[in-house]
């Protein structure tokens, strides 16, 4: 598909990538929630899996027939990032693919780490529709810590410690390269430490996505509002000729606004 039609078709999906431990999904759910928008989950492993082979998804298979060991303990972090099939973009035309199947409205809320810089912003028909969540690295220990998640995988392993030294090392890595990334192509990151709270980056990733201003133009194309708004415009038209020199604009305003109000 040609890559201007690619970005029509996906002018309705917003993008939230980042870092492991960023929030992606509680902040992604949020907005799905208070928008109304259609939630895609990029890191459903599972969905992919039977969709690929070891010719189309070489590294990924590489991947899965390692055992824990050899995947967290017998690599170096920097092998791991080089290696891993999804921070190579591999896969990735199985999320568009996705996506195209997905109805216009709502709106799509997409989010996972596997939605990096380079292969979304083609995807982009204007400014607004992504941003990318960059935990600090004490961030993303708090995080994993407070979900109870931090030895999930270093515990599968014979060392649990340095798996799980590899992998945080691994993740900073890779967090450090989104950074990189976005700043290059000029697109929107956001920075989190553990001073922030889950409202502040919320209310960041709101602004970032115009989210409000999406739902003031929803509310306008609601036909009794946008009647009554017509209304009032109309009343204060009329008003505003029929000023005399020195009246009250605030006495004509509030008149004419009930007026309309009571019309409706």
């Amino acid at each position: 598909m040609h890559r201007e039609a690619l970005r029509e078709r996906l002018r309705h999906v917003r993008f939230i990538g980042g870092g492991n431990g960023a929030g992606k999904s509680t902040i992604a759910r949020q907005l799905a929630a208070d928008y109304d928008l259609r939630l895609y989950d990029a890191e459903q492993f599972s969905q992919y899996v039977p969709r690929t082979t070891p010719a189309t998804s070489p590294l990924l298979h590489a991947f899965m027939a390692m055992d824990m060991d050899e995947r967290w303990l017998n690599r170096s972090p920097e092998n791991m990032l080089e290696s891993f099939h999804w921070f190579q973009g591999e896969l990735f035309g199985l999320i568009v693919e996705d996506l195209l199947r997905l109805p216009a409205e709502p709106g799509v809320i997409a989010e996972g780490f596997r939605l990096l810089p380079r292969l979304v912003k083609p995807l982009l028909s204007g400014p607004g529709h992504a941003g990318w969540l960059l935990p600090t690295p004490g961030f993303r220990r708090a995080a994993f810590a407070s979900r109870g998640s931090l030895w999930k995988i270093a515990g599968k392993t014979s060392d649990p410690e340095r798996a799980l030294h590899n992998l945080l090392e691994r993740d900073r890595m890779f967090t450090q390269l989104l950074r990189e990334e976005s700043k290059r192509l000029e697109l929107p990151a956001i920075e989190i430490d553990t001073t922030m709270t889950e409202d502040d980056l919320t209310e960041r990733v709101t602004e970032t996505f115009g989210l409000n201003r999406d739902r003031i133009r929803r509310h306008l194309q609601v036909p009794w509002l946008r009647s009554w708004l017509q209304g009032v415009c109309a009343a204060l038209a009329a008003r505003v000729a029929a000023v005399p020199i020195g009246s009250s604009w605030t006495n004509v305003l509030g008149r004419s606004a009930l007026k309309a109000t009571a019309r409706r």
